[in-house]
């Protein structure tokens, strides 16, 4: 199993090129990311709101001559492929200006090219031994696992922030109450006194 392992692993060839990246959007503010794509290739985009405000965006996507290929506003999250039909520079933009003050944190997956085969020798018309299987299912399924991670760590961040707000909103409000029954109890006391100090004053002046 050690020896397939590592063969596996040095048979594992890319040529899917990635970026993957985590970052703050300002309120009132657009942020752009820049590629440079040969003609025919596939893209992938993936991209998950993962704090702030009611967790939205505005996305959109530019081929070199500005022709928009996907224009989506208020996502919370969203999935885009496309097939290049020219060389030149493509653009990702994210859009925070509709909101005033909240500001953002975006998750974006940029993957573009295609996957080669593990073997150089492997082909559709060709059979593949038992290592070469034992390979591509290892291959596939540390994609999966790849992926499930990926989706687990969005979650657990997304989720992260919204307990966090939570404990922020409850902290505020436990503050509050305690201040409203200060507040409270204080002028409790001072009525108290007034009463007595009003029934001592009306008993001296009687005398």
């Amino acid at each position: 199993m050690l020896c397939l392992g590592l063969s596996c692993f040095l048979l594992h060839v890319f040529v899917v090129f990635g970026t993957e990246l985590t970052f703050e959007l300002p309120d009132n503010d657009k942020q752009c990311f820049y590629e440079e794509l040969e003609k025919d290739v596939k893209f992938d985009i993936d991209f998950q709101v993962i704090s702030g405000g009611n967790y939205d965006v505005d996305c959109f996507v530019t081929d070199p001559l500005n022709n928009v290929l996907y224009n989506e506003n208020r996502k919370q999250y969203d999935s885009f492929s496309h097939t290049t039909t020219m060389k030149g520079v493509y653009k990702v933009c994210f859009s925070n200006e509709f909101s005033t003050f909240t500001h953002k944190i975006v998750y974006l997956d940029f993957r573009h090219g295609d996957e080669e085969p593990l073997l150089q020798s492997m082909t559709r018309d060709t059979a593949l031994t038992q290592l070469e299987t034992s390979c591509v299912s290892i291959h596939e399924a540390l994609k999966v696992v790849a992926e499930s991670q990926t989706w687990y760590r969005l979650r657990e961040a997304h989720d992260r922030t919204k307990a966090e707000h939570l404990h922020e909103r409850v902290t505020y409000w436990s503050v509050g109450e305690t201040i409203l029954l200060f507040v409270i109890g204080v002028g409790q006391v001072m009525m108290l006194r007034s009463f007595f100090t009003e029934k001592k004053g009306s008993v001296a002046a009687t005398t």
